[in-house]
């Protein structure tokens, strides 16, 4: 009984009622108002009381169902992040994992975690810098094998000399970790796409391959290089110190292209040991760069390269072929002790010539004026 005394719509009906009663009666005190008029006109009355109950009922409804799609808003904005957050535990999970089954004695292991840390890179981009600093420090381990212990580059087919049972096991791993960089970068043309940093100083590579890649800023200080190295259509958004490469017993470097590149900021490849043809043919070079105390024992190959900034070529030393017609020259260069074997046929900028020495060298300088 008390629920019903509080319906909104038994007491429409009664003040409908009342109002319908109330306006007819008082019409009917006129004399000129017949009664039907005055039934009518209570009518009226007493109906745009119920018609403004059915306003009130609507609008109720309308405010209900529009905090009914909050709630649903809200509650799928709750599971979303929910989601997120497993997501974002499972692939934390699988991280730790796979960096935990690098040290694994077997090496088909060591290969599975770092394909499992690339497709973690791949289906979240937050993790390919981590993913990518993670193969970086496996490749500076120290490692030797018999193949790294005489050229940097063999002559023709020959076959590398054979390591034992764990080197051969190990440069499987190592030669994944280095493919798997090259696919985790981005393409040198993509828009909008991250420069990712590298840091392999020290590293001993082979057949590294980064060739129309991106990348940020580039660390491969006293590395080694054999075999192949290819950098071409590379663009460096960061700068690149490859500072005394190729100097140790070791950790020597073949042959190394770097044609058609870009280097945004500095190129420093200062006391950089080149076994083998170095070949940068058609690469700018917006910054700094420097040769200084360089060795380019074969070819060194820079025709149409193009200089937005200083070269320093002191003391640096062309033993083969050089070509050094640049497309466009330095803003300015310095070439103490720049030698060169005499016995070559090189290509010289304009107003560069060879000055031959008492002692039979021969070196660069430019003429005055």
């Amino acid at each position: 009984m008390k629920r019903l005394l509080r319906s909104p719509l038994l007491w429409t009906f009664i003040v409908s009622l009342v109002l319908l009663l109330a306006v007819g009666g008082w019409l009917l005190t006129d004399p000129a108002t017949s009664r039907s008029e005055a039934l009518k006109t209570g009518g009226i009355a007493g109906g745009a009381i119920v018609a403004l109950y059915a306003l009130w009922l609507n609008d109720r409804r309308r405010r209900v169902e529009e905090r009914r799609q909050e709630t649903e808003r809200q509650r799928q904005e709750l599971e979303l992040r929910r989601a997120d957050q497993d997501r974002d535990r499972i692939s934390d999970e699988r991280f730790a994992k796979a960096v935990e089954l690098l040290g694994h004695d077997a090496d088909q292991v060591r290969v599975g975690a770092l394909h499992a840390l690339a497709g973690l890179a791949r289906g979240r981009a937050i993790y390919t810098q981590t993913v990518l600093d993670i193969l970086c420090s496996y490749l500076r381990r120290p490692y030797k094998h018999p193949r790294y212990e005489g050229e940097a580059k063999r002559p023709g087919n020959k076959l590398p000399e054979a390591g034992d049972a764990e080197q051969e096991q190990e440069l499987q791993v190592r030669q994944t970790a280095q493919r798997l960089i090259g696919d985790l970068l981005p393409a040198a043309d993509s828009e909008g796409t991250p420069g990712y940093d590298l840091d392999l100083t020290g590293a001993v590579l082979e057949y590294f391959d980064l060739s129309e890649r991106k990348v940020g800023k580039l660390l491969l200080r006293y590395g080694g290089l054999y075999s192949s190295t290819n950098l071409s259509g590379c663009v460096f958004l960061g700068p690149v110190y490859l500072t005394g490469a190729g100097t140790a017993d070791e950790k020597k470097i073949g042959f190394f292209r770097c044609n058609e590149a870009k280097f945004e900021q500095r190129a420093w490849f200062s006391g950089v040991q080149f076994s083998e043809d170095a070949e940068f043919r058609g690469t700018v070079f917006a910054g700094e760069t420097s040769f200084k105390d360089s060795v380019f024992a074969k070819t060194a190959e820079f025709g149409d390269s193009e200089f937005g900034d200083s070269l320093d070529l002191r003391r640096a030393r062309f033993e083969g072929f050089c070509d050094l017609r640049f497309r466009k020259a330095p803003d300015s260069v310095s070439l103490y002790n720049t030698t060169v074997e005499p016995a070559k046929d090189h290509e010289l900028p304009a107003g560069w010539v060879i000055e031959t020495l008492s002692d039979g060298r021969a070196r660069l300088t430019v003429k005055d004026g």
